[in-house]
């Protein structure tokens, strides 16, 4: 069995979003709402979401002390994403989070959505090059993600549980 590896990513949680990753959903972002992007990473989401027309809470706040916003938009910490999952359905938050594709065979996925139809996929038209902080802590996009990520959507109500982004 091959064993799979990431050796061109660093293994912590600082992967920022593009800001091509929001442009290529706004269209599902429903902009009657106030978007709480929970992770703050190196601030450019919350300022990519803004400059997309969307009204947004950002800031460096610890996301499991808080509740903010009416939806959540963000690319989470994928090594912490059970508590974070677990969290968004105890406060009943909708939200379209990136996620690796892998996520969806999960046990936590499968007990939280199992008979939940309200979790729905959006998939990107190719891989997310996320950017990262490189070994001195300065920000690199060196198009070298090797796995897959969806948007993970729940309680968003899109026309269709699977969009393919095209």
């Amino acid at each position: 069995m091959a064993g799979f590896h990431t050796k061109t990513f660093l293994k912590f949680d600082d992967y920022m979003s593009p800001k091509y990753v929001w442009e290529n959903i706004k269209q599902y972002i429903p902009d009657n709402k106030t978007i709480w992007e929970p992770f703050y990473g190196d601030g450019k989401s919350g300022v990519y979401l803004s400059e997309l027309g969307f009204k947004v809470i950002h800031n460096n706040n610890d996301f499991f002390k808080n509740n903010e916003g009416d939806i959540v938009i963000s690319n989470p910490p994928f090594s912490d994403y059970k508590r974070i999952l677990q969290r968004l359905i105890e406060l009943d938050k909708p939200f379209i989070l990136i996620l690796p594709s892998s996520k969806i065979n999960t046990k936590i996925v499968r007990n939280l959505f199992c008979n939940d139809q309200r979790l729905q996929l959006i998939i990107p038209r190719k891989r997310i090059q996320f950017i990262k902080l490189d070994k001195d802590g300065n920000l690199e996009n060196t198009n070298k993600c090797n796995f897959d990520c969806f948007y993970y959507c729940w309680k968003m109500d899109l026309q269709r549980d699977i969009t393919w982004l095209v």
